[in-house]
């Protein structure tokens, strides 16, 4: 074991009470930043996540010419960028660190970079991660990548002239659709990416404020080449896979009543809201209601109550995994507690995070006293009305260190988390957000 690696235990809570504000959007602020570096005037971000992930970000367009200031008592960034076509040619690999998200988005940018090529690489986890389903795409756009066994890192983009094309998604993904849109701008003409399901859309959104044409179409999304990317000001919401967290806790632990604020509502990030509610669990609050066509404007913002309820076990059916994927594992959990059964189906993708979360979700809770079964494609619950607790490994992965406290706090003995530290990737005040919960 790593001198690095804190165990921290997580008691049974008798109720939570009490408002907490999610930490920002990590999704949103990869997306600031590295919008940011490609826009043509400075571009200020309001309640930027300073998280391990999202200063990889800061830090790989620092490298590539950008100049970022953050100012850390307010969580202000600023980035004054290089342009769409003009990053610095580099001498050392990008490191991404632990960041998926940077990973897979930004080769869609370097892709379009002519005659420059960079490498990116990241910690052990991250070369685990494939990077097959965004070089497929870019090489048919004109790009040359080199990876590891053709599918890891680190990996090569060699910048070249693009061409644009509709490509068709085989699995619904918004980083890979993200990476695609990003190579588009820079194409010779009008680049469609065509979702089997619809996945997150903050990339389209901040695209669309930037003064790109940007047209969703049913399962059709189509950007055009520009010459230059426009940003006003952003604001970061509260993000809701991190807010999922203080649901689940709301909903699981008895007496509970609690308010989660300011926390993004976007129909595309909101589908585990759903499934709660769908299991019988309290959510109150204003959520976007359905994905329109054309392209939909601002972030929604809003406050959610919460409070315990019994649930009931749900099926998760494959057209709603790309909407809640983040949360899935919090699916497991719920379902522990639920009467009946929870199966969860279409989840391939959860092998190729920070962990393979269908193996170390099943194996975690089934070492907590839960009634797990991992299939190819997600995983069965046998609702138990609860979780006895013991010790559970976040294995490097910050949603299974978060599920294992909140499990914790709603289970029969506690349980200790081996591996806490590695919240800080997504969600650094974590511990002390549900200290002030338990009052």
């Amino acid at each position: 074991m790593s001198a690095a690696t804190k165990s921290v235990r997580f008691e049974p809570a008798r109720k939570l009470k009490g408002s907490v504000t999610p930490p920002a959007d990590k999704s949103i602020s990869h997306r600031a930043a590295i919008f940011g570096a490609m826009a043509a005037e400075p571009v200020r971000v309001e309640n930027y996540l300073m998280a391990e992930d999202t200063i990889s970000t800061l830090n790989a367009v620092r490298q590539l010419g950008a100049l970022v200031t953050v100012d850390e008592s307010t969580n202000l960034v600023t980035v004054r960028g290089t342009g769409l076509r003009n990053t610095t040619e580099l001498d050392a690999p990008i490191d991404v660190g632990n960041a998926g998200t940077l990973m897979r988005l930004l080769p869609g940018w370097l892709a379009g970079q002519e005659g420059r090529s960079y490498t990116l690489d990241g910690d052990a986890s991250i070369r685990r991660r494939p990077v097959d389903r965004i070089a497929e795409p870019l090489r048919r756009m004109g790009a040359e990548i080199d990876a590891t066994d053709d599918r890891l890192p680190p990996f090569t983009v060699h910048g070249s002239r693009l061409r644009s094309i509709a490509y068709e998604l085989p699995v619904a993904s918004a980083q890979v659709k993200s990476c695609v849109l990003l190579a588009g701008l820079v194409a010779d003409g009008a680049t469609t990416v065509i979702e089997p399901a619809p996945s997150r859309d903050h990339t389209e959104r901040m695209l669309a404020a930037a003064g790109v044409t940007v047209h969703r179409n049913g399962r059709h999304i189509t950007v055009t080449n520009v010459d230059e990317l426009v940003l006003d000001d952003l604001v970061v919401p509260g993000d809701p896979s991190s807010a999922a967290f203080l649901i689940a806790a709301g909903v699981l632990v008895p007496g509970s009543r609690i308010q989660v604020a300011g926390s993004g509502t976007n129909w595309t990030r909101t589908g585990f809201h759903r499934i709660v509610r769908r299991m019988g669990g309290i959510v109150v609050g204003e959520l976007e209601e359905a994905l329109g066509e054309g392209v939909v404007g601002t972030e929604p913002i809003g406050d959610l109550e919460i409070a315990h309820g019994p649930l009931t076990g749900t099926v998760v059916e494959p057209d709603e995994v790309p909407l809640a994927i983040d949360e899935l594992p919090l699916v497991a959990l719920l379902g522990c507690f639920a009467e009946g059964e929870t199966v969860v189906r279409g989840a391939e993708e959860l092998k190729f995070k920070e962990s393979d979360r269908i193996a170390t979700v099943v194996d975690g809770l089934n070492g907590l006293g839960g009634d797990l079964e991992a299939t190819d494609d997600g995983f069965v619950v046998r609702g138990t009305g609860g979780l006895r607790g013991g010790t559970i490994h976040s294995h490097g992965d910050h949603r299974l260190a978060m599920l294992g406290a909140i499990a914790g706090l709603a289970s029969q003995e506690g349980v200790e988390v081996v591996g806490m530290e590695a919240a800080e990737v997504s969600y650094p005040a974590f511990a002390s957000d549900i200290a002030a919960l338990l009052g």
